[in-house]
């Protein structure tokens, strides 16, 4: 009889944990105080049509690791939440903790969405445009944003300052760190009422992030611009982007930064500039096999250089401009294996050989846009020209890499054998899904040092949640609530029930132990 109250209290434990319900809403119910009451292991399902705002929306969504919150479309449905006038943000999110949005369509307001608070909080396969000002922000001061995902999403049509992305604070007041921004479509942050309109900007202090499968064009500031992590953590990962139409430059970074396999095809300033910027200044650099079209501009520019800056293997092209230049202290520059078209300076020939952009390219052209064919020619300068000790495991399609070619791809005599590129999502990631490839360092095999210590020598170096139980109508909600998490709890509390039962009628002398205790059943 003793050990009844520790069972019942596994028990009422258990149901606690157990039950989590699938909730349906639709635009007549009240979005906000649905959103706000949802408890670990819930997820709401939101029903096509228009969730129109009028005043503040703000939510707080916190789930945990092994119960996280889910708000979601419903399959082949379009939710859009919209409003009015810029008066307010169109969506708070004051506070999220393992939660995931997903589907939603954002329209109107001031930012489309803002994030005060945040960790583990992923947000896919949504649409932001045409808001008053940023689309997505986090860059409350004094927060600290961990494990954001950043999925997928489309998002266009900015005005006001303008940004696709603003993530972080200007000097070092909020950081986002081991976050993930992926399979973007960021586009047309350029209207003429925008001041800013940078495509995706993280800002100084984040760190040991991965940018990568984007794609962003038509900007109004640079495309993809980060700034340094000022010793905060390890370097920002720029990698396998493609990007046309930058207003200023196509990829800028201070420092501290890994930026590999990218196609430019055009930049208003720079194809990729590094240069000092707040607290940073151009080190901890290492920017190897991208392929850039910057028909007038410089290709890739370096100035004020401090620290360990390693460049090889970039495909360079300019239209009779400057491919390359160099400046600051460049006794820790490792410079090789680059193929260019124009000018280099600062440098003093090593590390670099001549291109051709007709000869090295299948069908390539300074129209700044897409189409646009960059993949190595057969024949062309750039097969074999570059350096293994700086090679990336695998090239911009995500193809492992087993010779030195030069630039984002390895060549291939069969021709492409990925996406083509051009407006809209670029293809999936490699095998392995959205955390493939994560270690900033793959395939460099020196951690992004020195291998020589000095010099600019060659060689230096559906929500699958069955929600088909009896649904009821909540009160002022507009919602169903699934309750079939609740009724697998209670066949759990019979049967253990029962169980418990037979123990006790069933025992043959002494104190039996309790045995095994119950398992928590997945969702």
């Amino acid at each position: 009889m003793r050990t009844l109250p520790f069972v019942v209290l596994a028990l009422a434990s258990l149901a606690s944990a157990a039950r989590a319900d699938v909730v349906e809403i639709d635009p007549s119910g009240d979005l906000e105080a649905a959103i706000n009451a949802l408890r670990p292991g819930d997820e709401l399902v939101l029903r096509g049509g228009v969730y129109s705002r009028s005043d503040r929306f703000a939510i707080t969504v916190v789930g945990t690791e092994t119960m996280p919150i889910v708000i979601r479309a419903a399959e082949g449905e379009r939710p859009v939440i919209t409003r009015p006038d810029a008066g307010q943000n169109l969506l708070d999110i004051e506070r999220a903790e393992y939660a995931t949005i997903r589907g939603l369509e954002f329209t109107g307001g001031s930012a489309g969405v803002r994030i005060t608070a945040a960790r583990f909080l992923t947000i896919e396969d949504c649409e932001i445009h045409d808001t008053g000002d940023v689309a997505l922000r986090a860059n409350d001061v004094g927060a600290r944003y961990e494990g954001l995902r950043i999925l997928r999403n489309h998002i266009h049509d900015t005005h006001g300052t303008g940004e696709g992305m603003y993530l972080g604070c200007n000097s070092n007041g909020c950081q986002v760190f081991d976050s993930l921004i992926e399979g973007n479509w960021v586009h047309h942050t350029n209207a003429s009422d925008v001041s800013q309109g940078d495509g995706i900007e993280l800002k100084e202090g984040s760190h040991d992030n991965v940018i990568r499968w984007n794609v962003v064009h038509d900007t109004n500031y640079p495309c993809i611009l980060t700034y340094g992590v000022v010793g905060n953590g390890g370097p920002n990962t720029i990698e396998q982007n493609v990007l046309w139409g930058c207003g200023d430059m196509g990829i800028q970074s201070a420092a501290d930064a890994t930026i590999r396999n990218n196609i430019i095809l055009s930049a208003g300033a720079n194809g990729i500039g590094c240069q000092p910027h707040q607290a940073a200044t151009p080190a901890n650099l290492v920017i190897v096999n991208n392929t850039v079209l910057d028909a007038d501009g410089t290709a890739l520019r370096l100035a004020g250089a401090t620290g360990s800056v390693v460049i090889a293997n970039n495909a360079l092209y300019t239209r009779g401009a400057t491919a390359l230049s160099l400046g600051g202290d460049l006794s820790m520059l490792t410079l090789v294996g680059n193929v260019v078209e124009g000018a280099v300076t600062g440098a003093s020939g090593v590390g670099t050989s001549a291109g051709s952009l007709a000869a090295d390219l299948v069908a390539a052209s300074f129209s700044g846009t897409v189409p646009n064919d960059v993949f190595p020619a057969a024949g062309g300068a750039l097969v074999g020209a570059g350096s293994m000790a700086h090679l990336p495991a695998l090239d911009f399609n995500g193809t492992p890499r087993s010779r030195p070619d030069v630039g984002a791809y390895a060549a291939d005599e069969g021709g492409n054998p990925g996406w083509v590129l051009a407006e809209g999502f670029h293809a999936p990631p490699p095998t392995g899904g959205a955390d493939a490839g994560m270690d900033v360092d793959a395939g460099l095999g020196r951690d992004g040092g020195r291998e020589d210590g000095g010099g600019m020598g060659e060689d230096a170096g559906s929500s699958g949640r069955d929600a088909g139980a009896a649904s009821a109508t909540a009160a002022g909600c507009g919602c169903r609530a699934g309750r079939s998490h609740e009724t697998r709890a209670l066949v759990v509390l019979v049967a253990l029930g029962l169980a418990l039962r037979g123990r006790r009628t069933g025992r043959s002398g002494g104190r039996g132990g309790v045995g095994s205790g119950p398992q928590r059943g997945t969702r």
